[in-house]
């Protein structure tokens, strides 16, 4: 994975700005789910999860109380992401873009000598991405695929990335329970929610774990978390 390219088209969308966990109330056509992506539900219940764990990291930091407080919509910010995921295994897809586990355990291999070791690694990731140690390698599976995709397609920047993105996700079909908002498929963003790669937020020192959000402004990318 070439540094340059990486660090333009760092997407994701693994993201600050979050928020208290959410009550698992599905809407009307799809109880119990906080989102349907091609028919497939992402449940409240794997929501809460993702930002659970995030949550339990964060208590754990000398700097818990400012990590928490300047992730005040985490809820928002997973679901995009999670969201986001699932369009860009779509445009991946369709771009014939496939990402193997050597790929993945490189790239992270990599971030952890950037940072400094594993432990640095997961430091940066929970202070500037938002991510908890569990979601890093779902975060490099998606920076890898971007990177791949953007080459399939011959994308240098984010908004060349925007086409196929958007195609995937109007075949797919996004459905978001309206407790979180609308899924807006020609921004690839809940309606409601600035993705960061849109943004053009300012990136992390070292391992580029995720962009760094300010409060108010919240994924990566991922587009991830």
């Amino acid at each position: 994975m070439h540094r340059r390219r990486r660090t333009a088209l760092s997407v994701s969308v693994a993201l600050l700005a979050a928020g208290p966990l959410l009550a698992a109330c599905g809407s009307t056509a799809h109880p119990g789910a906080a989102a349907v992506v091609g028919g497939k539900r992402i449940e409240v219940s794997a929501l809460q999860a993702e930002v659970k764990d995030v949550r339990t990291a964060q208590e754990k930091s000398p700097q818990s109380a400012q990590l928490i407080k300047d992730t005040g919509q985490l809820g928002k910010v997973k679901l995009s992401n999670m969201i986001f995921d699932r369009v860009l295994a779509r445009a991946a897809e369709q771009a014939g873009v496939s990402v193997s586990r050597k790929e993945i355990e490189d790239a992270r291999a990599a971030m952890v000598q950037q940072a400094g070791g594993e432990d640095q690694l997961r430091e940066q990731a929970l202070t500037n991405g938002g991510l908890a140690p569990n979601q890093i390698d779902a975060y490099v599976q998606r920076q890898v695929t971007e990177q791949k995709l953007a080459t399939a397609i011959g994308a240098r920047t984010q908004q060349d990335l925007l086409p196929a993105l958007v195609k995937a996700s109007k075949d797919l079909g996004v459905d978001v329970n309206p407790r979180y908002g609308s899924w807006n498929a020609s921004q690839i963003q809940l309606a409601d929610y600035q993705a960061p790669w849109l943004a053009k937020p300012k990136q992390p020192a070292a391992p580029q774990a995720a962009p760094e959000e300010q409060q108010g402004d919240p994924g990566d990318s991922v587009s991830t978390g």
